[in-house]
């Protein structure tokens, strides 16, 4: 008979995997089978918006640009004016 324990682990250095499994007696044969989670890339935008406060941000900076209300930097003059 099959039964199975599920558990998340981290790689460690050089490879290594530690699972913690109590239940299992000493000397008990098991199979291990490694599935890898690809990591989901988020666009910035997906991201700045989980917090509250970047979220409150970004939608007043998004009404300024509707109001008109941008400060126009010359970015050369500015560099000039910082040597």
């Amino acid at each position: 008979m099959l039964s199975g324990i599920k558990q998340k682990a981290i790689v460690g250095k050089d490879g290594k995997i530690e699972l913690s499994a109590t239940k299992l007696p000493e000397g008990t044969v098991v199979e291990v089978i490694v599935l890898v989670e690809t990591p989901v890339e988020e666009d910035e935008t997906t991201y700045l918006l989980k917090s509250e406060n970047n979220k409150k941000h970004l939608l007043k900076a998004l009404e300024n640009v509707d109001e008109g209300n941008l400060v126009y930097v010359d970015l050369d003059k500015y560099e000039e004016s910082c040597l």
